[in-house]
């Protein structure tokens, strides 16, 4: 199946010489979930700008539903819906007539029932004939959203949509994004909640410095990356590790009371039979066990720090 959003060779180079992204590819698939991290000035708000059409690239290419969005960007950016990082809305507009004007001017057709539907989604259909300036932070942001799927885009990029939200807001966001997708809607966001990347997301794609590191399906990416501890609690504390522990990779705790063991859970010999024999038999008793494993958060850290 041809990908619904297709980058190749991307790069941008702004005119004091800042190269904000650098020969970046990516083919993103109809109908799902893509988190695209990284840290601040990694390159991600470039990235869905020029898929948007706001930025120009300086090379490369960019195809959305198999259309140039340079020489096709009618057809293309009919097909996309953005909601932007930050807080754009005329004060004085009331919400009825905004979403009206954003539908129509994508050239669709009235449709009061759509409209209305998505207010009621977003939980806004109250503030319907409010004017903008009378909302919060948070309903601003919905009405943000409710604008972008105003006409009905098969492609929706969020930037950052849930930055400076409250968790109820967020968990209503989310499950609006869930319907989405299960509606076809393909959905790419940019985030600093990783773990909503981790409980949202199908494929991750890590960003840093204008590249795009890699981009895997989430589980895999964890599966790959990912590692194990176990965390071994003391009755009594110790001051350094038996010699018959120091070749293994343990790391002993400052107050001396816990040993944390890291190992690849999927390798068929992790070594915990004969860690726990080497410490019983170095005479140290055991208070408790647990284990550990590896976030989303910590492989994101580790592959920006790299």
């Amino acid at each position: 199946m041809q990908p619904i959003v297709s980058i190749s060779n991307l790069s941008k180079t702004y005119a004091g010489g800042y190269q904000a992204l650098k020969q970046v590819n990516l083919d993103i698939k109809q109908g799902e979930i893509l988190a695209l991290l990284g840290p601040n000035g990694a390159g991600k708000t470039t990235l869905i700008s020029i898929i948007c059409g706001i930025v120009n690239a300086s090379s490369g290419s960019v195809t959305v539903g198999g259309h140039d969005i340079v020489s096709d960007y009618r057809i293309t950016r009919s097909m996309i819906g953005l909601v932007p990082q930050e807080l754009t809305l005329g004060a004085f507009e009331k919400l009825w007539n905004t979403m009206r004007f954003s539908r129509g001017l994508f050239g669709k057709k009235p449709d009061a029932n759509y409209l209305e539907q998505v207010l009621k989604d977003l939980s806004l259909w109250d503030k319907r004939n409010g004017m903008l300036m009378s909302l919060s932070g948070g309903m601003k942001r919905r009405v943000l959203i409710a604008k972008a799927l105003a006409h009905e885009p098969v492609v929706l990029f969020l930037d950052e949509p849930t930055a400076g939200v409250d968790v109820e807001l967020r968990k209503d966001m989310w499950a609006l994004v869930q319907r989405l997708r299960e509606s076809g809607v393909t959905i790419i966001l940019t985030t600093h909640y990783i773990e909503e990347a981790e409980a949202i997301a199908d494929r991750v794609g890590i960003i840093n410095e204008g590249e795009l590191l890699l981009v895997d399906d989430k589980q895999a990416l964890m599966h790959k990356l990912g590692k194990r501890q176990l965390i071994i609690e003391l009755e009594t504390a110790i001051t350094n590790l038996p010699k018959t522990l120091a070749s293994m990779p343990l790391e002993l705790s400052a107050e001396g009371d816990q040993l944390t063991y890291t190992y690849d859970p999927h390798n068929t010999q992790t070594g915990i039979d004969g860690l726990l024999l080497a410490i019983r038999e170095a005479g140290m008793l055991i208070k408790d066990v647990n284990t550990t494993k590896t976030s989303l958060e910590e492989i994101f850290v580790s592959l920006v720090n790299n």
